[in-house]
């Protein structure tokens, strides 16, 4: 079993009690967005980190940080990419690689919207886990935390990280 953190739209900005309640976490999955390389450095410092770039990353970040990240954790086929859409409103580079690699968990960042809803059309689990800084429309900073294990995906959490702090 892998306990995963899963933290997107961070621009730039890391809350010290993302490591909180990441401190059980195996790992910690970034959906783009870090906003600096000072982010993914302070993570990967902590905890292993899977990241993707996401459209405000620069250079630093995109030669660490793949556009699409696609492995198997736990016997699940994951996606993780920073502009994807959800279910039936897929971007279409997303799009493609989901009928390609055929995952079982796709994530995404970039709407600053937490979403975690089934695709049963693709038969995939869908998770943005929202914004975690304090740049964008978004009200309330948000993570996911969840369990992988062989068949299963348990415990999933939403965290509520406060209200943005400008």
């Amino acid at each position: 079993m892998k306990r995963i953190g899963l933290i997107s739209d961070t621009h730039s900005f890391l809350d010290p009690n993302v490591f909180v309640h990441f401190d059980a976490c195996d790992e910690i999955w970034h959906a783009g967005d870090f906003g600096n390389i000072d982010v993914f450095d302070d993570l990967n410092a902590f905890k292993p980190v899977k990241g993707v770039y996401g459209n405000i990353d620069g250079k630093e970040i995109r030669l660490c940080c793949p556009l699409d990240q696609m492995f198997e954790c736990e016997g699940h086929k994951i996606y993780i990419t920073h502009i994807g859409g959800y279910p039936g409103r897929y971007q279409e580079h997303a799009k493609l690689k989901i009928i390609e690699y055929k995952p079982d968990i796709f994530i995404c960042g970039h709407s600053h919207i937490l979403k975690i809803m089934p695709d049963k059309q693709l038969n995939l689990l869908h998770i943005n886990p929202g914004a975690a800084g304090n740049v964008g429309f978004h009200q309330v900073r948000t993570l996911v935390r969840f369990s992988l294990s062989p068949g299963k995906i348990t415990d999933m959490e939403v965290i509520e990280m406060g209200i943005k702090l400008r």
